[in-house]
């Protein structure tokens, strides 16, 4: 029989992995129970905003109310979330219970539960496809936010550990190589991908191929460097080649915010400021 720490473990490490895969979560954490209740200290229950479910707070009528809590909380604006910054609560486990102090439940434990409920964002992981000067640039701004990134180009010159020593992933392999090792679920793993490329029939031929992969999949978001002409010429061929219009309305080109940007370190920070206005939810 696993004992309290060894389930907390199995939650965290769950909530790790949900992460990972770029959903939010929302767990909450018996931090002090009195008198006779079903959950004790160090009880978590997790949800992710996929719908999945891990752990416990101890069952019955709480863990119902608990369990509604943190799917309101998930609904929520991020941005709403992050302000408030959680939240702590006091369940009183009481078929008589009263008080504006506390959260009364129609139980007859009779005791006392104090939980606190928070939502936990990914982190943002981008796969930079150009290991170029922007893609580099880009790389070191990431370093700095320590947010995760991986690193693919056909060219092993720009694409190498010695060049990214922080890479999660550096991937140098033809365009047809890499998509043919990915779906729609392994794409999730990114919150962002941004087409770089030395060469724009390389960015193209991404673009198209990761479209047909993910559709209208809300996870990763795909962004692309160039101009609108660029971009007109990269519609026309998705189209051509079978791409919803509404799918490749969902590419940003070009992508960052526009803050005057020339340099490539310019250019990094517009992109990854707008990388994380949309992960903030913030126009």
């Amino acid at each position: 029989m696993l004992g309290q720490v060894d389930v907390s473990i199995a939650v965290l490490s769950w909530v790790l992995e949900r992460l990972g895969s770029g959903e939010r979560v929302a767990i909450a954490s018996v931090i002090e129970a009195q008198g006779s209740v079903p959950g004790k200290p160090g009880a978590r229950l997790a949800i992710s905003s996929s719908g999945s479910r891990f752990g416990t707070v101890g069952g019955a009528g709480l863990e119902l109310r608990i369990g509604k809590k943190l799917e309101e909380m998930l609904a929520s604006e991020d941005s709403a979330n992050r302000k408030k910054g959680g939240s702590v609560e006091v369940f009183l486990l009481h078929k008589d219970g009263k008080g504006k102090e506390v959260t009364a439940l129609d139980s007859l434990c009779g005791g006392r539960v104090t939980v606190s409920m928070e939502v936990i964002d990914p982190r943002p992981n981008i796969l930079i496809a150009g290991g170029g000067h922007v893609g580099f640039a880009i790389a070191q701004v990431c370093d700095n936010l320590d947010w995760g990134y991986s690193i693919f180009d056909i060219r092993e010159d720009f694409c190498n550990q010695e060049r990214f020593p922080n890479a999660e992933q550096v991937i140098c392999c033809p365009v047809e190589d890499f998509l043919r090792k990915e779906d729609t679920d392994s794409l999730r793993r990114f919150s962002d991908i941004l087409l770089l490329s030395h060469d724009w029939e390389v960015d193209e031929d991404l673009l198209i191929g990761l479209l047909g992969i993910s559709g209208s999949s809300l996870r990763p978001r795909i962004g692309a460097i160039g101009s609108k002409k660029k971009w007109s010429e990269f519609e026309r061929s998705g189209i051509r080649s079978g791409i919803e219009k509404r799918v490749l309305e969902s590419v940003r080109c070009p992508i960052g915010l526009d803050i005057g940007a020339d340099s490539p370190e310019e250019i990094a920070i517009a992109v990854c400021a707008e990388v994380l206005s949309l992960e903030r939810s913030v126009n």
